[in-house]
């Protein structure tokens, strides 16, 4: 089990009665500096992404041979590369893809993977016996090494790269759901629906996604940071993001290792990026299961 899909296994599914749950994170905000300051860091991140084009101060992808493994300066706070690039510049458009893709390979993987806990979970029987063999014969393969087989069966790019990554994210978020539904189905109104003759697809979008919608943005949340982390790995093996594209994991990888002992801000400027971004999402996951597991309420 991944280490995202492992902080929220436990997770109990919350009544939809509940004090609303913007204002239980707003208050978990406010009493856990880290959760503010991961919350602020995913604001900056999306911002830089958003607003790249003006943010940067140079074009990412225009050399400037004259002033090549320029150390930092007033002009070039993280200098330029090995053709003269404005490393700043990089970093900056290097934040689009990387929440690009996060966001679109966790949106798929979370997707595929509510839809097929919610399978799993209400139909139970043969339907969940095969199907969550699959899903174990999947995760059985660790991530990385199926994120590599995958593009690698493709094509080496930015869109198979985040297919891949959606793939590695679907068994753990079937399984987060699954235990959710199962458990929600244990609920008396649930067992009145159906005994009262509801449909299923309307048990289901009123008595169930309700309880299963604070997990899946948890575990969401917490694999926005890995899957960072996995296009950062992929495109730093060379099967990722292509160049010239700015992309945090190839800066690392063509520049960044190259000129390591030369020009070591070539490795440390999107090597802190990686960090702080993986680092903010992971807490602000935290954060969201802290505020909104019943569990943890009552404990604290």
């Amino acid at each position: 089990m991944s280490t995202a899909t492992a902080r929220v296994a436990t997770f109990e599914p919350a009544s939809v009665d509940e004090v609303s749950r913007a204002r239980l994170l707003w208050d978990t905000l406010r009493r856990k500096p880290l959760g503010a300051v991961s919350a602020a860091l995913i604001a900056v991140l999306v911002l830089t992404a958003v607003f790249a084009d003006v943010l940067a101060p140079y074009d990412p992808l225009a050399p400037q041979p004259d002033i090549r493994l320029s150390a930092p300066s007033r002009d070039h706070p993280f200098g330029t590369d090995d053709i003269g690039r404005d490393v700043l510049s990089r970093v900056i458009h290097g934040s689009r893809i990387s929440l690009w893709v996060g966001l679109l390979a966790v949106g798929i993987g979370t997707a595929a993977g509510m839809l097929i806990g919610l399978i799993c979970g209400y139909c139970e029987g043969r339907v969940d016996m095969i199907l969550q063999r699959v899903m174990d014969a999947v995760q059985a393969i660790p991530g990385l090494v199926l994120a590599l087989a995958i593009v690698s069966v493709l094509r080496p790019n930015t869109t198979n790269a985040m297919i891949a990554i959606a793939m590695v994210i679907v068994p753990g978020n079937s399984r987060i759901v699954r235990g959710a539904v199962l458990s929600a189905k244990q609920n008396r109104y649930v067992e009145a629906a159906q005994a009262i003759g509801c449909r299923h697809p309307r048990i289901i979008a009123t008595h169930i996604l309700p309880n299963v919608t604070a997990p899946i943005l948890i575990i969401a949340s917490i694999w926005l940071g890995n899957a960072i982390l996995i296009e950062a790995t992929l495109s730093f093996l060379g099967v990722g993001t292509q160049p010239p594209t700015p992309s945090w994991g190839l800066m690392l990888s063509s520049t960044g290792r190259a000129f390591m002992e030369q020009a070591p801000w070539l490795a440390i400027f999107p090597g802190l990026a990686i960090s702080l971004a993986v680092l903010a999402f992971n807490l602000f996951g935290d954060t969201l299961r802290d505020a909104w597991d019943p569990k943890l309420r009552r404990n604290g």
